[in-house]
């Protein structure tokens, strides 16, 4: 019989003991999303290259997770203009890829929510520039979800970014971009 991992978390926060809790990084999942002004949107999938998570004191202590960049797909779009614009996500307009590989969410600390989640405080390294980030932490049945919103200018992602650049119309992407987490932990 396979424990509820999510359950067994709680179980083990609720005794005090710290643990640490590897990612299942072949079940774990991240899906991104961009938008344009208009209502296009695009989005697509990373994968984790690692990450743990210790909890103490009932909650979320400290975590580091590891993304894999060159891993960046697009799901929207038709083959061919999805491989295009993968490649155009790596370079240097955005992600820059080659220069910077990883991306790094450092848990920093966590608060209980009344209805059983944890308000998060990390750090989030990308193309090598720190900012701090907060989310929530939602236990569901066999994993936990972690849904995260960033400004992408603030980590000079500067394509089509109206923090840098004026009169673009209906050309502008958006600076938030969302990531939906799928977190499950080896048991």
């Amino acid at each position: 019989m396979k424990i509820n991992i999510a359950l067994a978390l709680f179980a083990i926060c609720s005794t005090g003991i710290a643990q640490d809790f590897a990612l299942d990084t072949s079940k774990s999942s991240i899906r991104w999303v961009g938008k344009e002004l208009t209502t296009t949107q695009h989005y697509g999938s990373l994968q984790f290259d690692s990450g743990t998570l210790r909890f103490e004191d009932e909650k979320p202590h400290s975590g580091q997770f590891v993304v894999d960049m060159t891993t960046i797909k697009d799901n929207d779009l038709p083959e061919g203009t999805a491989e295009r614009l993968e490649g155009h996500l790596k370079s240097d307009d955005f992600f820059s890829v080659a220069k910077h590989p990883k991306a790094i969410l450092t848990i920093t600390g966590a608060d209980a929510q009344e209805n059983g989640s944890f308000r998060v405080n990390a750090d989030l390294t990308i193309k090598g520039i720190t900012h701090p980030a907060v989310f929530d932490l939602i236990p569901a049945d066999k994993y936990w979800i972690a849904n995260l919103v960033f400004d992408r200018s603030k980590y000079n992602v500067r394509f089509r970014s109206g923090t840098f650049f004026q009169n673009l119309g209906d050309k502008l992407i958006l600076d938030d971009i969302e990531l939906e987490t799928q977190l499950f932990f080896k048991q």
